[in-house]
């Protein structure tokens, strides 16, 4: 990187803090902090959903699986998220925004109190809130490495520059804070997606025709749909573990239907994400897949992309090309600051200091910032140590993939009628079932990576439709009273 590169990215880094300025005023209370105050437009939600959705960990680990195996990324990643998203917008995100309207909720796991019980809620809570420390702290180590393959910057120096960027304007601005960046950040991503797409394009020497005639270039297997170890059981199983993700058992994507004004508006936030999700990786993606083209044998697959930036561009859009990455994972990181900070504050504190719950607005507020700021500070010391968690594709992939489902199925069902009948018993029998499987998959090898990935989940699924299909209980009426509200016909 050189002088002009810096400038840029300081450009980058201190249009967020102003962004963060600037929203600091428009917070007034937890409610503005955590869920924009419900008034967040579809357009912008939506927008925040889908790049909230990825993070540097894409130009890392993904880029790597890319060089590697080739088109089978776009199909078992972005495809799939695309085709659980428009699921989600017809089924479960306006229930999140009814929610918000019916129970006036501010985070995720708070209306499990209601439809199951204290136990589920705590266990939810307390186990979502610890997973997302390893999710959120490999996140920041992936943009560190890219940051280390532009500049020579040390790992633990990136770490704490993207964390403490994140900490400052998701402290001070909460929500509004997060999805402005969010937005100004697709901005800043677009403009450099689009260049580097262009300069693979000039590079490969074949015009636009080499958008197609590059995969003759490539091994055979990089244009199949399916390369093993990513097979369509695989793609199968993400398409499952990603629709309870991107419908909300991924906390932070939920606040977005959440924080939307009505059932219409999240739905069509929801759309917009998974349209997007269709299109924008295809371009995104496409220097990875060219990638083995121009640096054959790579040592690191994972530290492709960075290598393409820092010789195919010239001064200047490297530091734009890092600062859209930086953007990814920053969306993401302090997303998830914001809703589990709304976690810890709403349903676990107030249950262990019940004196939370009689505090004033101010206090509350406080107490936003604080927590938020604790857990930004956690998820850096597990960035610093992420080497010991099997590396950046070992947290996003290995542990939080595999735990995600577990949490988010009781999360996720419970806001339909059709499951009403699995009750407080059967969630906390499906969240320990998925947790214990994990275990035992960890303990004992498999040769499977769908098996690997997806076994708790599936597990956890389970156990949750057949714990209610066998309850003779009759649904308790505050449930049914629920349900009716979050209806669509409601």
């Amino acid at each position: 990187m050189q002088l002009l590169d810096w400038i840029v990215l300081s450009i980058y880094f201190l249009m967020l803090l102003a962004i963060g300025g600037w929203a600091y005023f428009r917070v007034k209370n937890s409610a503005d902090f955590y869920t924009a105050g419900g008034k967040l437009p579809w357009w912008l939600s939506g927008i925040s959903h889908h790049v909230s959705g990825y993070s540097g960990a894409v130009f890392v680990a993904y880029a790597g699986i890319a060089y590697t195996h080739g088109f089978t990324l776009y199909v078992w990643w972005a495809f799939t998220v695309g085709i659980a998203t428009m699921i989600a917008a017809f089924y479960i995100a306006p229930r999140w925004s009814r929610l918000r309207l019916y129970a006036g909720i501010q985070s995720p796991t708070e209306y499990l109190l209601l439809r199951y019980n204290l136990t589920t809620q705590q266990l939810i809570a307390w186990s979502g809130a610890v997973i997302k420390i390893f999710d959120t702290g490999g996140k920041l180590a992936a943009i560190a490495v890219l940051l280390n393959v532009f500049s020579g910057a040390s790992i633990t120096f990136g770490i704490l520059l993207v964390g403490t960027v994140s900490l400052i304007y998701i402290t001070i601005g909460g929500l509004w804070a997060d999805v402005w960046n969010d937005f100004g950040q697709f901005l800043v991503q677009l403009l450099a997606g689009m260049t580097m797409f262009v300069m693979i394009i000039l590079k490969l020497d074949d015009g636009f025709d080499g958008i197609f005639n590059m995969w003759d270039r490539l091994p055979p297997e990089h244009s199949n749909f399916f390369n093993e170890p990513y097979t369509v059981v695989f793609a199968i199983v993400l398409l499952i573990i990603n629709f309870f993700s991107y419908s909300g058992g991924t906390w932070n994507l939920a606040t977005r239907f959440i924080s939307s004004s009505s059932g219409k508006t999240a739905k069509k936030a929801a759309i917009l994400s998974s349209l997007l999700y269709f299109i924008w990786p295809l371009i995104l993606l496409y220097p990875m897949f060219a990638a083995p083209i121009f640096f054959k044998n790579l040592s690191d697959p994972t530290l492709s992309y960075g290598v393409m930036v820092r010789e195919f561009l010239p001064n200047g859009l490297v530091g734009l090309v890092l600062a859209s990455l930086f953007a990814n994972t920053l969306s993401m990181t302090a997303s998830d600051s914001n809703t589990v900070s709304a976690v810890i504050s709403r349903d676990i504190l107030p249950v262990i200091f019940p004196k939370i719950r009689k505090f004033s607005g101010k206090k509350s507020l406080l107490l936003a910032r604080i927590t938020t700021l604790c857990f930004t500070i956690l998820t850096i010391v597990t960035a610093i140590n992420s080497s010991h968690f099997g590396g950046v594709f070992g947290l996003i992939i290995s542990w939080f993939a595999a735990l995600l489902g577990p949490i988010a199925i009781p999360m996720i069902l419970g806001l339909l009628p059709a499951f009403a009948k699995s009750d407080g018993k059967a969630a906390i029998a499906s969240i320990l079932g998925g947790l214990t499987t994990f275990v035992l998959l960890k303990l004992f090898t498999v040769h499977s990576l769908a098996i690997e990935i997806g076994g708790p989940t599936l597990v956890s699924l389970l156990i949750f439709f057949f714990f209610g299909l066998f309850n003779k209980k009759e649904v308790p009426s505050e449930i049914k009273k629920l349900h009716m509200n979050l209806d669509r016909n409601h």
